[in-house]
């Protein structure tokens, strides 16, 4: 097997090459947040109804989790660079169809199209921790490029409502086709190439199964969201059988894996604490924190009763940018502090942080805004800031060495199917406790189940394993 060396690359190149980076994950990002607040805006002017258009949302994130799971695998084969600037081309073919499309079948199909993009910040991460060897350097780098996949600093929902408002819905696309476009020059000319594992053959079966098993599995999640509303047994029923076919799947992934000759994964690997504590985590994390931030407080502080009444442009100036825009900031840092203090303690300093900001949230911030508005904040910093950066770090820092993209894809799963059950779990907690005929005890208890969820994470987090090779020794320490 031939390989392509990995050469660490000095600081005019590291530099360059984070241009390249940061511009691949601002165009995802934008090209994943930036649709929120034109939701609306779509439904008219494609003459559909909400429902539908959410569906193009869910279709655009379940693709992004497929194609996570196998592409940085496949480019530690074919090549990181060839990969990255073959996704930011996809995506902008995906946004040319979405703005020219003439109904809302178009719209799906270049929704799923750009949903190849999924892994850019994966992949970015494998890139970066090529280039630099540097424990500190890549922390702090880590950071900046990680906080982007919180939001950009809360300016791509303005972005996004300010377009849509003005110019329309296609606006967005053309926009998302202008920036993966500079994103796709960048790479091509200021990235280098690296294939560790050139010469291996990719396990198609094992990744035909992988990603049947875990696509059943969102659909079987996105279906039993549904039942939170409304029961239905169709539903129900499809929802079980799409379960059964993700365990029959995963098993035939298993099975496959163990005899192939260049198995997509050892099972051995994923026997390990250092694969499924921190898949585990990520999984637990997502559950108990996503819909509370993204989902449940903006929907309680919009409520008149029993919430404050506030419309949806303060609500996302007091709640939602502070919240990014402290992600944003705190990233770099806690990436700063990784190597140094150690991943696993900052990650579990930041889950503590994540359940103080949701105890603030559940018994004070619901009675009072501005303790609501403390309490988002804090998890800006203790979850967008510091417990995103430290899951998507040791991803990639824990990742065996012999096949580096497996444990990102399979972290970017765990994020994806982790924010798929916070939308199923938490809402029907709200659902179940609405014969308490008490709106503000129903979103109490939503919020302490979350709380309850993040401190199984927090308890899962004590069994990953540190990634020492990625840390400073005590005699860099003292030497630096």
């Amino acid at each position: 097997m031939s390989t392509l060396p990995e050469t660490k690359s000095s600081r005019g190149n590291v530099t360059a090459l984070m241009v390249a980076l940061l511009a691949a994950c601002v165009a995802f990002q934008l090209n994943a947040s930036m649709l929120s607040p034109a939701l609306v805006t779509m439904g008219n002017e494609l003459n559909t109804d909400q429902a539908t258009i959410g569906l193009s949302q869910t279709w655009f994130f379940t693709a992004a989790a497929l194609f996570s799971l196998f592409l940085p695998r496949l480019s530690d084969i074919v090549g990181r660079k060839k990969i990255l600037v073959g996704m930011m081309i996809l995506m902008a073919v995906g946004s040319v169809i979405a703005a020219m499309a003439p109904d809302v079948t178009w719209l799906f199909v270049g929704r799923i199209i750009q949903g190849v993009s999924g892994p850019t910040v994966p992949l970015c991460l494998i890139m970066l921790r090529s280039a630099v060897s540097n424990p500190r350097k890549y922390g702090t780098l880590m950071g900046l490029i990680t906080a982007v996949n919180g939001g950009v600093a809360g300016v791509d929902s303005f972005v996004g409502g300010y377009f849509a408002e003005n110019f329309g819905f296609r606006s967005i696309f053309w926009l998302m086709v202008a920036l993966a476009l500079v994103a796709t020059v960048l790479i091509a000319v200021l990235a280098g190439e690296s294939k560790p594992a050139a010469g291996t053959t990719m396990d198609w079966l094992g990744v035909f199964f992988i990603v049947i098993a875990v696509g059943a599995l969102l659909t079987a999640l996105n279906e039993g969201a549904k039942l939170a509303t409304a029961f239905d047994a169709g539903t129900l029923t499809l929802a079980i059988a799409l379960t059964v076919v993700a365990a029959v799947a995963f098993f035939a992934f298993w099975t496959v894996e163990k005899r192939a000759k260049q198995p997509m994964v050892e099972t051995v690997h994923l026997r390990q604490r250092s694969t499924w504590a921190p898949l585990l985590t990520t999984t637990l994390t997502m559950t108990g924190i996503f819909a509370v931030i993204n989902g449940i407080v903006p929907a309680y502080v919009q409520a008149a009763d029993p919430g404050f009444g506030v419309g949806p442009t303060e609500m996302s100036l007091i709640i939602l940018t502070p919240y990014a825009l402290l992600g944003w900031v705190f990233g770099p840092i806690s990436g700063r502090l990784a190597p140094v203090l150690g991943y696993t303690k900052v990650l579990r300093i930041g889950l503590l942080g994540s359940l103080a900001a949701l105890a603030i949230i559940a018994f004070f911030g619901l009675n009072n805004l501005p303790m609501m508005i403390v309490g988002t904040a804090l998890l800006g910093i203790m979850y967008a800031g510091t417990v995103n950066i430290m899951l998507n770090g040791l991803g990639v820092v824990l990742s065996p060495q012999g096949n580096p993209g497996f444990l990102p894809g399979m972290n970017a799963g765990a994020f994806n199917l982790g924010a798929g059950l916070s939308f199923l779990v938490l809402p029907a907690v709200l659902v179940a406790t609405a014969s308490l005929n008490d709106a503000k005890a129903s979103y109490l208890t939503v919020v302490v189940v979350g709380l309850a969820i993040t401190l199984a994470a927090f308890a899962a987090s004590l069994l990953i394993p540190k990634p020492v090779d990625a840390e400073v020794t005590e005699t860099e320490k003292v030497t630096a």
